[in-house]
């Protein structure tokens, strides 16, 4: 407890600089198999020296990616869920009710009228489990049969994540059967070209399984305009789903509603808690509108896992058997700090985007690529050669170590990426960010 007691505090605060890997802890990661035990103390102090010596998201500096902020309840959240061991695999008396009660707060929250669902290890997996569900509807009995040779499509935006291409992948519609819609200048799906793009596939007798409409893209925090999107996917007949992993959780603030208009009419939508609620990885959710839909995409009876106290377990509505009791950091964050407080931290962090973008509109020296729509700025300085000089920018900073921030590519321009996610970011960090930018900025070369 005095390891996790002294990393809390200083996450509180941000860090000078980076540890470089010490020989110590290489030669401790060298060493073999121990036939015979060490001294607990020796081995938890170890631990904590790898750790240091390792990047840690929860730090008020870290920008890069989407990354979580270790909320405490979580992390004691999890600590006693290890300690009972819950397996959610099966009916588990209490924790199986309080995970639906977790999937209710969530959906609550974001402002759903369903919250039929499961916990997963993340938006891969929650992204997977809602597809699975939109194939086994637009292609019944294909769980069993494959697709048969049935051509079926799904449909995203051009910067939709990579899972979704995965899951077509894994549920074998195939990579080449998904379809990038094109994006407007916000970075948006356009709905006429999503609405044409299905059209033309229905003409060669291509089935539509689902449109994914990104509620908070990784590259720049774009929303797609969910309620044209699922205006024609309905049209079509083709199942909607919201992935919501990284921005979704933005919808609880009343100023931001307009945004995420059309929510509702999704057949199904994922969240990582591991994001911008807060909490410690790993914890995502998927919800269905259909409460038997992911049934009719999971559900099943083995001779060594009878129904008998129950007509279904969690295992029949999710691609994992034995799952971590995940839903308990979500209830416990949930009662510990209230809704307001998770509204209130988020609305903190469209603040520090902003802040970001307006003293970036006002350098002479730097340029955003758009206003933010969420919590993700990406910028670069104005320099020579800027693409280049922007990807070795990014290296050197994390070569300095003050701060933590990745660059992406935006039409094969480069720029620097920040993204505010963290509780404990400051006015202060957003500042030193552009400050250390224009610091390191000079030096390469």
């Amino acid at each position: 407890m005095a390891i996790i007691r002294d990393a809390w505090s200083e996450f509180d605060d941000h860090r000078p600089y980076q540890p470089p890997i010490s020989e110590i802890v290489r030669e401790l990661l060298a060493e073999p198999l121990p036939e015979s035990g060490r001294p607990p103390l020796q081995v938890l102090e170890e631990a904590r020296t790898v750790l240091d010596q390792s990047l840690a998201q929860p730090r008020p500096r870290w920008f890069a990616f989407v990354g979580s902020s270790g909320l405490e309840a979580g992390v004691l959240a999890d600590a006693l869920a290890a300690t009972f061991d819950i397996n959610l695999a099966s009916w588990a008396e209490a924790a199986s009710e309080l995970e639906d009660v977790a999937l209710r707060f969530v959906a609550e929250f974001v402002g759903l009228k369903w919250h039929c669902g499961a916990f997963t290890s993340g938006g891969s997996v929650s992204n997977l489990s809602a597809l699975a569900a939109a194939r086994e509807r637009a292609l019944p009995g294909s769980r069993a049969a494959g697709t048969g040779g049935l051509r079926a499509a799904l449909y995203c935006s051009l910067d939709a994540h990579h899972s979704i291409v995965r899951a077509a992948e894994v549920l074998g519609l195939g990579s080449a059967q998904v379809r990038t819609i094109p994006v407007d200048e916000d970075r948006r799906m356009i709905p006429d070209a999503l609405d044409e793009a299905i059209a033309r596939d229905r003409k060669l007798g291509i089935i539509p399984v689902a449109v994914v409409a990104t509620a908070g893209t990784t590259l720049t925090g774009a929303v797609d305009p969910i309620a044209d999107v699922a205006e024609v996917a309905r049209r079509h007949g083709a199942w909607l789903h919201v992935d919501g992993a990284y921005g979704l959780p933005a919808a609880a603030l009343p100023s931001m509603q307009n945004v995420f208009a059309g929510l509702n009419q999704a057949d199904s939508i994922t969240v990582d808690a591991h994001k911008w609620l807060y909490l410690p990885k790993a914890c995502g959710l998927v919800l269905v509108r259909d409460p038997d839909s992911l049934t009719a995409a999971f559900g099943h009876e083995e001779s060594y896992f009878p129904h008998v106290e129950t007509s279904t377990h969690s295992a029949d509505r999710t691609l994992e058997y034995s799952r971590p009791f995940r839903a308990l950091k979500v209830w416990l964050a949930f009662r510990l700090h209230g809704a307001s407080a998770f509204r209130a931290a988020i609305e903190r962090n469209l603040g520090h985007a902003r802040l970001l973008w307006s003293l970036v509109r006002d350098a002479a020296d730097l340029e955003a690529y758009r206003p933010p729509q969420l919590s993700v700025v990406p910028f670069r300085p104005r320099v020579a050669d800027v693409d280049r000089h922007t990807v070795r920018l990014a290296q050197a900073l994390r070569v300095d170590g003050r701060v933590y921030v990745a660059h992406a590519s935006i039409d094969g321009a480069q720029f620097l990426r920040p993204c505010f996610v963290n509780f404990r970011t400051t006015d202060e960090d957003v500042e030193a960010l552009l400050s250390i930018v224009r610091e390191v900025s000079a030096k390469v070369r």
